[in-house]
């Protein structure tokens, strides 16, 4: 008889019981192995063991979650291992000796920009900064704008810049020179960190523009008059003390120092909205300043507007010094400067109008075109707008002048080339922009500034360079003209004389110049007592660092002599011209101009497509 084995095979029982004891015990070992020379399923494995005993997971409570022990454990091993690591790492980067790769030595124009920045601080007037770094300069002009004139809005003229060697006040050559400095520093704002001097030329801006919001009632929306000028120069009056009869110093001095203002002054007001308008592209991330600069521009631009007239036509002082020929140039020159601050197509459209570009000169030549200068904007306006043109291209209704102006642009740069006559040079080389007449640095280092900016401006679109008539002429040669320029004036000239004081080891001694002429000796000097040392012929004895004198003659000739001006005296717009030439020239060319910063305030030249129609549905 079968049975069911209960480990899954037949068992065989016998019938009878006569088997023994111990030959049933002998068969149930051989069942045993049997059975256990098979493997067992789950199943089965589950019936000799029984419900197995689980371990008890532990856990860690960290008030906010609770997680595993072990994860817990692992996790804390893991960032102090981490931790290890890294101060292992730090302590070897600290202790093992490092090779420091040298800088290459600044170059000659980078050590000449930093120079000639600090003639702005020899030329401050007012209160003066702490870190002024100009040892024989002192506070001065301290009531300057302080009259008893109760009928005038201008209450305080304390500070800006005192124009060249005297210390008479000019406004108008004042605001192009902080427009110059403003638009230099836009292009080139990387250049001046590179040098060092980014917070520097900055500064010199911040109080060139806080004067001028001095000069007019700047939280009104329209005004009725400005300030021209802080001073008196003129000397057909005799004997009376005045800024250019007097040789003081401007700590020193007691006379009299009446405001001249202006009630029908165009040229004046537009160039100083425009300075105020580049300064607040300058200072865009300091937004309360920026609002308030704009303003300041707007009501000027505003008031030059409305009330039409040169500047220089009804005071015989301005006229005499800073004469302003047009007030046309100024509006193209402001209106662009308004356009790229605000953002408003209103000034883009003044700017462009064709009418006021006739006015201003740009459809004729003559021979001071293509000349910037303190007077006649228009050259520097065209090459503002062909930036417009090249990097943004606003097509219709601006397409057609601004396209002239790109042409015009051109033309320039032509005239700027050896290969052309349109301006002689010495036999030195230098360009001769004021055709022989005194005085020319100011303007070669405005048409450096123009030439180089222009390459950049070609490079940075991608197009290798221009075309006069038929030939065409590469970027590079137009950065060489700027260069042999600049470097005429650095020493690399017939006399091998340095035109920047303190820059080289042969540069005028004898420099026209009120405060550098006059010692520092507790001695107070009077109006005639001064003159003493504007007629010595020993050199100064203050050396006023990174002032660019008027220059040589049209023989590559100079004299420095004191008491000639025409050789001798620096500017505030030849200092700001040969500050912008400079940093355009400087550093490493791989670095180019900021393509973007100076449109920043400028909305998108096309409007949003409309969006699409929707699905036809039958």
């Amino acid at each position: 008889m079968y049975g069911r084995d209960p480990w899954g095979g037949p068992l065989e029982i016998n019938a009878t019981d006569s088997a023994t004891e111990e030959e049933r015990s002998r068969n149930l070992q051989d069942l045993d192995r049997a059975a256990l020379s098979r493997p067992l399923d789950e199943t089965q494995q589950s019936w000799l063991l029984g419900p197995g005993e689980q371990k008890k997971k532990k856990y860690v409570d960290l008030g906010c979650i609770i997680v595993s022990r072990k994860i817990f454990v692992w996790t804390v091993g893991t960032v102090l291992f981490a931790a290890f690591l890294a101060g292992f790492i730090a302590l070897i980067v600290n202790t093992v000796p490092r090779h420091h790769h040298k800088h290459p030595p600044p170059d000659n124009y980078t050590l000449a920009l930093r120079k000639a920045l600090m003639f702005f601080n020899a030329q401050r007037s007012g209160k003066l900064p702490k870190h002024n770094n100009v040892s024989w300069r002192g506070n001065s002009g301290m009531q300057d704008g302080k009259s008893s004139d109760t009928s005038s809005a201008i209450k305080d003229l304390v500070g800006g810049f005192y124009d060249a060697g005297d210390a008479i006040k000019f406004n108008f050559p004042a605001a192009f020179s902080i427009s110059m400095l403003s638009w230099s520093v836009i292009e080139y704002s990387a250049k001046y960190e590179a040098a060092g001097e980014l917070n520097h030329v900055k500064e010199i801006i911040k109080w060139g523009a806080d004067y001028f919001l001095k000069s007019f009632n700047s939280t009104a929306d329209t005004i009725t008059s400005l300030a021209a000028q802080v001073g008196v120069g003129d000397t057909s009056g005799g004997d009376t003390p005045n800024d250019h009869y007097c040789w003081m110093r401007p700590e020193d001095m007691d006379y009299d120092r009446p405001v001249t203002e202006c009630h029908s002054c165009s040229d004046l007001a537009a160039e100083m909205a425009a300075a105020l308008a580049s300064a607040s592209i300058v200072f865009k991330d300091n937004k309360a300043y920026s609002k308030k600069l704009v303003h300041g521009a707007t009501t000027l631009f505003k008031f030059s507007r409305d009330q039409r007239g040169r500047y220089s036509a009804g005071s015989s002082e301005a006229a005499i010094f800073y004469n302003s020929t047009s007030y046309w140039d100024e509006y193209v020159w402001g209106g662009a400067w308004m356009y790229f601050a605000t953002g408003n197509s209103s000034y883009l459209k003044l700017a462009t109008a064709p009418g006021l570009a006739k006015h201003a000169g740009a459809f004729w030549g003559g021979p001071d075109y293509g000349v910037l200068s303190w007077d006649n904007k228009l050259a520097g306006a065209q090459v503002l707008l062909s930036r417009l043109r090249l990097f943004l291209s606003p097509g219709y209704p601006y397409e057609e002048i601004l396209r002239t102006f790109h042409n015009q642009t051109s033309i320039i740069m032509c005239s700027y080339l050896p290969v052309f006559t349109s301006f002689n040079r010495t036999k030195g080389g230098l360009i001769q922009l004021n055709h022989g007449r005194p005085q020319p640095l100011q303007y070669v280092v405005n048409a450096a500034f123009l030439a180089a900016l222009y390459s950049d401006y070609l490079d940075a679109a991608d197009t290798p360079g221009w075309y006069c008539g038929p030939n065409f002429f590469s970027t590079d040669v137009l950065r060489n003209f700027a260069k042999t320029q600049i470097d005429y004036i650095l020493g690399k000239n017939p006399r091998k004389m340095s035109y920047i004081v303190g820059f080289g080891d042969h540069y005028p001694k004898h420099v026209h110049h009120r405060g550098a002429s006059i010692p520092k000796n507790k001695v107070k000097y009077s109006c005639k007592g001064g003159w003493k040392w504007r007629d010595s012929s020993k050199p100064n004895p203050n050396t006023i660092v990174g002032a660019m004198v008027a220059g040589p003659d049209k023989h590559d000739g100079f004299h420095d002599v004191r008491s000639n001006y025409n050789y001798t005296e620096p500017t505030l717009a030849g200092n700001a011209g040969l500050v912008a030439a400079l940093v355009a020239l400087s550093g490493d060319k791989s670095t180019s101009i900021d393509k973007n910063t100076i449109f920043s305030a400028v909305p998108p030249m096309f409007p949003t497509p409309p969006p699409p129609p929707a699905p036809w549905k039958p």
